[in-house]
């Protein structure tokens, strides 16, 4: 693989200009998570090993190189397997619209079946689909295999397997193993993700590399590094699950995997907040928490800050008064003027239930236009705490390992 890979970064750094005729892309989908990320670095790999010919076979992470520090459960898998992330090539150092325009470009698609609409231009060019997402795409336009099971790679490593088991080796075998297991929410049929297939493949590779990771461990593992946030700074961590909508006002709603205490903490965190607010041109920010007590007890939060204290008090007061769902908030004290802070005391109110709360408060701000979501930054990675939450399943006092079987229920996210 790494070869590979350096051959790619080589091609890129001097200028596709000097490659070969044709440039094979193979794209994942913009949330970039570790599912796509392993489906376009193998299945590129597999065409270049197996279609042959003068055609550059290059994965592309649908991410700017700045942001992978986000995914940092990729970034623990790449390590994990002796990959550098330097020899990974991101959407912002290729211009596909330039390789499609001199007649150069093919596209595969992993981990979606359609383009985005910033993308909509290089339709004519996608020649292969492979995703587990809801088929979206009219068969006919290209090769499609989409099929509903728990994780991309399932069908890549299915493919792999079929087609040039001799290219599957322990680094190739341990990240398809890794993206199963997480997407699969390890295998647990509890959590309503895990398919046959997925077990199967599961199997496969257990059986051929023996020294595989043990499951649960390895689940374990990535699990934390997901919600490890203690290499990012302030503007990362409001980066890392954020979602965006807009009318007459644009707001943010960021969540955070530490307490609000430890955040507000740093006496600048107030500047910081306000230069994030600068550069997207946000009227309001506001900050939901996510924190587990020493006895796996979770804990929410909530913050709303702006230096509109008219902006900062009506958004407070509406979402101390909502019913639907009520969110019990008990003001916190704060020790920034320009930052409200509560206790949520709904343990069940994800982000998923707050962000109608909010729109609802646009909405009258606007006198009942319609609302705007925005992508100021790729899709959340799935799997997060944030949409669809497991504890949306109604489960107080749930356990960490419970909690971690449950990381699933999400139907109402866009990139999956």
């Amino acid at each position: 693989m790494e070869p590979f890979l350096t051959s790619c970064c080589r091609t890129v750094k001097a200028g596709l200009d000097q490659a070969r005729p044709q440039v094979h892309v193979v794209l994942g989908n913009e949330a970039c998570d570790v599912d796509s990320m392993v489906s376009a670095l193998v299945y590129a790999y597999f065409l270049h090993k197996t279609v042959g010919g003068e055609t550059v076979h290059i994965p592309l992470l649908n991410i700017r190189q700045s942001d992978l520090v986000l995914r940092s459960d990729n970034v623990f898998l790449l390590n994990q397997t002796g990959l550098s992330p330097d020899l990974l090539v991101f959407r912002d150092q290729m211009d596909l619209p330039a390789l499609q325009r001199a007649g150069r470009l093919r596209l595969t698609l992993v981990d979606h079946n359609v383009l985005p609409s910033s993308d909509r231009d290089l339709e004519g060019v996608v020649v292969e689909v492979v995703d587990h997402h809801l088929q979206e795409r009219d068969p006919s336009t290209c090769s499609v295999t989409v099929e509903t099971v728990g994780s991309c790679c399932t069908l890549v490593a299915e493919r792999v397997l079929q087609k040039a088991p001799d290219i599957l080796d322990q680094q190739l075998a341990h990240l398809l193993y890794a993206a199963v297991l997480l997407d699969c929410v390890n295998m647990a049929p509890a959590a309503g993700k895990v398919t046959p297939k997925d077990s199967q493949v599961a199997a496969a590779l257990e059986m051929r590399f023996p020294g595989l990771p043990q499951r649960g461990a390895l689940f374990q593992a990535l699990q934390k590094a997901k919600f490890d946030v203690s290499g990012l700074n302030t503007q990362q961590m409001l980066l890392k699950d954020m979602k965006a909508v807009s009318g007459s006002l644009s707001l943010v709603i960021s969540v955070l995997y530490v307490p609000l205490e430890d955040f507000l903490r740093p006496p600048d965190v107030e500047d910081e907040l306000t230069a994030f607010c600068r550069q997207l041109s946000l009227d309001l920010l506001v900050l939901m928490t996510i924190s587990f007590t020493d006895t796996q007890q979770p804990v929410r939060e909530l913050a709303v800050f702006s230096h509109s204290a008219t902006c900062r008090d009506q958004l407070s007061q509406h979402l101390e008064q909502a019913q639907n769902p009520a969110l019990n908030l008990s003001p916190l004290s704060s020790p920034h003027p320009h930052i409200t802070a509560y206790h949520q005391g709904n343990m069940l109110a994800s982000r998923k239930k707050v962000l109608p709360l909010i729109k609802d408060f646009l909405r009258e701000e606007d006198g009942g236009g319609d609302m705007e979501e925005d992508s100021r930054v790729p899709p959340t990675p799935m799997n997060s705490l944030v949409d669809g939450c497991p504890l949306d399943g109604g489960l107080p006092g749930i356990s960490a390992q419970a909690l971690q079987e449950k990381f699933c229920k999400m139907a109402d996210r866009p990139d999956l």
